[in-house]
């Protein structure tokens, strides 16, 4: 074998099925037509002028040129316990159970390296965030698939869960608010997940990224009684505040998961740039101000895009969080397909739900990261594709 190859474990991760899509979607735009890309989850609004103003401050402070603690600023983990505290009345700790994360994806994919043995089992929600898996795949576990289906709300089955092996796992992935599908979680689900938790010895691990893109108040698990003792929460900035360019995040939680993150992220990196970690603790300050605009923004968009889907008879999962639409693929066309033919014919870039895994085969997501004319201007254009006319004929 050249030294030059991919490894082994690059090989086990499933096809980039979005490679295909990405290829029209450059040619189409090389031919000079236009593209409505409602496929990537990144926000088109700016990041806060008063955090970008706080940023451009403390990066010219020659202090921050330098090597900040992988496990973040102490300033940055205070200001996390004590967003805790105020948004969930959590007691955090900020040197043994909060660290800095450089974007919550990073989190997510080194969890498993810190804590994952060759072979133990990671239950990983199907649909769900491509890197639960591969990140799994990367440390050597065995992925087990917890079906999220939509007569259940898209909340895994704990009960069937409990009857299938969870004494074998070692840790069980849960994203709500949820991305694809828009999904939230509620007290008494994360109450039974930490029963199931002390109960078989699993870590659970609560991608919270989009906690604050909410219909309600949304829960986090560590408000439930035991749950600092089997749980860790993942965090960020990237959609609350338009930052997914910036990379920060947090993780905070069972103390032993934290310290093995940290002992990792050690070896691996030095943490996210001291100037974006000052701009994140003042986007704490700020949120109150901040969010209800946001909010109402998504909204509206959220209300453009249902009122269209609708109107073309297309069947909408009713999401009360993130900024997504999970919706039916007219027929019995293929997830993949689907997003091709409306790409090639009309140029509206969607995300096929296969690319999720194989419970999000049947389903498509659009994000709401454009402007209502923009998101109207596509579902006119998916009209004009017909493929739900065909389908009914």
């Amino acid at each position: 074998m050249l030294a030059t190859q991919p490894a082994d474990r690059l090989s086990a991760l499933p096809p980039y099925l979005f490679a295909e899509i990405d290829r029209k979607k450059q040619r189409r735009l090389a031919k000079g037509l236009e593209v409505i890309d409602l496929g990537i989850g990144d926000p088109d609004l700016p990041t806060p002028a008063s955090i970008l103003d706080f940023m451009a401050q403390a990066a010219r402070d020659p202090r921050h040129h330098r090597y900040p603690p992988s496990r973040g600023l102490p300033a940055f983990r205070e200001a996390v316990a004590k967003w805790y505290s105020h948004r969930h009345g959590v007691a955090l700790d900020p040197e043994t159970e909060i660290t800095n994360l450089i974007g919550s994806k990073e989190g997510i994919g080194h969890l498993p390296l810190a804590l994952v043995n060759p072979l133990e089992e990671v239950w990983i929600p199907d649909p769900g965030y491509p890197v639960y898996l591969s990140g799994t795949l990367f440390a050597g576990g065995a992925p087990r698939f917890a079906p999220l289906k939509v007569e259940h709300g898209f909340l895994p089955d704990l009960d069937a869960m409990a009857n299938d092996g969870l004494d074998r796992a070692r840790i069980v992935f849960v994203n709500y608010p949820n991305n694809p599908t828009g999904a939230v979680a509620g007290p008494e689900f994360y109450q039974r997940l930490v029963e199931l938790a002390h109960h078989h010895g699993f870590l659970i691990v609560s991608d919270a990224a989009y906690a604050e893109i909410a219909d309600a108040k949304p829960s986090s698990i560590l408000e439930i009684d035991g749950a600092k003792e089997v749980a860790i929460e993942i965090g960020s900035f990237s959609k609350t505040f338009n930052m997914t360019g910036w990379r920060v995040g947090w993780a905070c939680g069972q103390a032993a998961a934290v310290q093995a993150l940290i002992s990792l992220k050690n070896n691996l990196d030095s943490g996210a740039p001291a100037a974006i970690q000052l701009a994140a603790v003042h986007g704490f300050e700020i949120i109150d101000q901040h969010l209800p605009g946001l909010l109402q923004t998504y909204a509206e968009r959220r209300a453009a895009a249902l009122q269209g889907f609708k109107e073309l008879g297309i069947e909408v999962f009713p999401a009360r969080g993130a900024f997504y639409v999970w919706a039916r693929v007219p027929g019995e066309m293929r997830s993949v397909e689907f997003s091709s033919r409306v790409l090639d014919q009309v140029g509206v870039v969607t995300t096929p739900g296969v690319g999720f895994g194989r419970g999000g085969e049947g389903w498509f997501r659009i994000a709401l990261c454009s402007e209502v004319a923009a998101i109207q201007r596509a579902i006119t254009r998916l009209a004009e594709a017909g493929l739900w006319a065909r389908s009914a004929s």
